[in-house]
This record gives C-alpha cells, structure tokens and sequence, in this order.
C-alpha cells in the first residue's frame, strides 16, 4: 500500500451509510490494496445525531455542512449515501472540487439530473461510480463471465423480478422513500433500478424500448412514532401522509440487440423479503439466479446431449469464482454486506488506476433512460388493449 491514505468523506448515516461503513472498514482487511483508507468525516442533517452515528460507525470526525467538507484540502472521495434529491447537488460540487464520487443508486430523481451528473463526470479526471452493489455478487459476476464466453449464445430473453413485502401491510409507516420529491419513484426506482442495471450488464446490451405499468396500491401512510432503518412504529391514530410514488412496476422492454425482457419491481409481495431474481435464455443456454440464494447460480448447457440436459446447481464459493477467494474456505457462504466490501475494493482500485471504472454514471444513466421511459409509458394510456367484454 502507498503511504498515503484515501480519505473518506460520507454523506448519509441511514441504512447504508452503515452498510457502506462496514465496507469501508473491512475491504483493507480481506484484500490487498493499493491506498490505505481512512475515514474522516460522517456527514449528517443533526448534529447530536450524526455525532453518534460517527462513533458508532468509526469516523473520526462529523460535521452537518456538506458544502464545507467538499471544499477540504484534506478529503479525496465524496461517499453520497443520501435520498436520491441530493445527489446531483453534491455529486456535481465533487467533482467540481476535484474530489472522486462513489454515488448511491438510483443516480438522480430525474433523467435531467443523470445527465448533468454524466456530464459532470466527464468533464472530471476522477473517478465517478455509481452503487448498483448487485454487480459484486460473486455468482451474478461469475454469470456474466459465461455470458461473454458465449456459453449461453445469442441472447433470447430477461425476465427479471425483484420482489420485497416490506409494505404489504396498508398499516406500514410512512418513510421518505414513499415521498417522489425525496425518493424519485418508488418501487420502480428504488428495487427495479438494480434489475435494469443487471440485465443490462449481464447481457451487455441496451433496451431500446418499453410498455409499462406502474400502481400504487395504498394512498396513504400513517406517520412513524421513531424509525430504525426502513420500519418504525406507527401510532394507532397518527396523521397519515399521501404516497407519491409507486408501490408495483411491471414492464416488457426490448434490447436493441433484440432480446426480449419482462421486469417487475414491487415492495408489497408478500411473503417475499429480498427475492432479486433473474433468468436469462440463449440459444446455446440460460442461467437464473435468485439472491435469497445468493450464493448458488443456475447454468443450463443446451449444447449437452438431450440425456444429459438439466439446470446444475453451482456453489459460487470457489477461490476461482470472482472474489470468493478473498473470504473463506470453499463452501462458506457470503452475505448482502460482502457486495459493498467488493464495491469499495473496486473503487479504491480504480482511483488507483489498476481496474476500469464499474458502473460509471454514464451506465447509470442508461438505467435513468430507462426508469424515465417506463414512467412516460406508464403515463400513456394508450398502452392498454382492452380486452372484449371487459368494464375496465
């Protein structure tokens, strides 16, 4: 390691400005990089908060002006970790300073935002990433190294889920995830971001187009008595507040290679916690994944004698697999906080200059062009057929 360390500035104690914590802390410790990390300022809207949070979290200092940390001499990289109507404010003022970006996902709330941040970027010699973590699961990773080998052939079609229940329960509490303003979309921007950025970089194609719908199944929330991650506790005769965002996504898409792909995206599939799933036929083979597996890909030779045709069950634990060999022995699964780790190791050396930039914010904006495109079909509805005989 250089002697000179990458100072860390984030910007966001929730949910994952824990997460991106732990990873910050724990990727020197299972990789070899190439710069020691430090982490300097925790950033936060309270200060008495985000004092707390700093200690917890092991930062050495705080602070509740992002404007004043961006501006320092002695800050490298700007973590965001913010609601999605932030990023483009600071993501743009970092680079501006000179500073590298990692930015969570979505990029922005809006297409026009992406596109000033993309540009922002490219306009920048630093580095400029953007967190779509599912890329860093070992088994996803490893699928799309089947996939460029040409295992699977040309690519037919993507079906992608990604299915939470989170707030199945009309009783669930308000957060700023269901407010459009703070979060930009709902489930559409929040969960199915992530299965367009992985088809996509699974199948290294674009969509081209789409025919969407969006609905929103509970119109109101009841306000959080204190709130601990994404839940809280709700208070029986509590104000509600309206929902503005979507509760379900569902869309086919067409790539521009041809592919055909079907996507849905909700938060109120009940009974399912985390299922992010994808499945992807070609004409030579198809693999399926399914994170509440997260270890385990499904691979399907066509190419096999009809006998020996069947999807085999991979362990994607080896030390040949990508990155599973930084961890433990084979057969010893990882977890969601392991994707993060795996994001900061890349960062880290791609600010070194050792590892091409992945995902960049122009792949981020892509995935923007096609959240935009789905909510502008879902807006037409000239989309629908009626079906003969139908009172709808």
């Amino acid at each position: 390691m250089t002697t000179t360390p990458l100072r860390i500035a984030m910007i966001g104690t929730g949910f994952m400005g824990r997460m991106h914590s732990h990873a910050w802390r724990t990727a020197p410790r299972f990789f070899d990089l190439p710069r020691d990390i430090e982490l300097v300022t925790l950033v936060g809207r309270t200060a008495a908060a985000t004092a707390r949070a700093a200690t917890e979290l092991g930062w050495q200092e705080h602070s509740t002006n992002w404007r004043d940390v961006i501006a320092r001499d002695d800050i490298d990289v700007i973590d965001i970790c913010t609601p999605g109507d932030t990023h483009a404010d600071i993501a743009i003022a970092a680079l501006a300073a000179g500073k590298h970006v990692l930015c969570e996902k979505p990029l922005a709330n809006s297409l026009a935002e992406a596109e000033a941040m993309a540009a922002a970027a490219t306009d920048s010699d630093a580095v400029a990433m953007c967190g779509f973590s599912y890329r860093r699961t070992p088994a996803l990773a490893f699928a799309r190294e089947l996939i460029r080998e040409g295992r699977l052939g040309r690519i037919r079609h993507v079906r992608a889920q990604y299915l939470q229940d989170w707030l199945s329960d009309p009783a669930a509490p308000y957060t700023w995830r269901l407010d459009r303003d703070r979060a930009g979309s709902g489930a559409l921007g929040d969960i199915g971001a992530h299965s367009i950025d992985t088809a996509q970089w699974l199948v290294g194609d674009e969509i081209a187009g789409v025919s969407a719908t969006l609905q929103t199944f509970v119109a109101s929330r009841p306000v959080m008595e204190s709130q601990q991650g994404l839940g809280g506790i709700a208070v029986a005769d509590a104000e509600r507040m309206p929902v503005t965002v979507d509760d379900a996504a569902a869309f086919t898409a067409r790539f521009r290679a041809g592919a055909l792909g079907v996507f849905e995206a909700t938060r109120m599939a009940t009974g399912r916690r985390n299922a992010n799933r994808i499945e992807i036929n070609g004409e030579r083979g198809a693999i399926a994944f399914d994170f509440e597996r997260m270890n385990e890909l499904e691979f399907f030779d066509a190419t096999l004698p009809n006998s020996e045709q069947g999807f085999r069950r991979i362990q994607v634990t080896d030390s040949d697999h990508p990155y599973a060999g930084a961890w433990w022995p084979v057969g010893h699964g990882l977890g969601y906080e392991h994707l993060f780790t795996h994001q900061a190791v890349d960062f880290v050396r791609a600010v070194a200059g050792e590892a091409e930039t992945e995902p960049t914010f122009d792949d981020a904006l892509a995935v923007q062009r096609v959240l935009a495109a789905v909510e502008k079909s879902a807006a037409d509805d000239s989309r629908f057929t009626l079906v003969e005989g139908s009172n709808s």
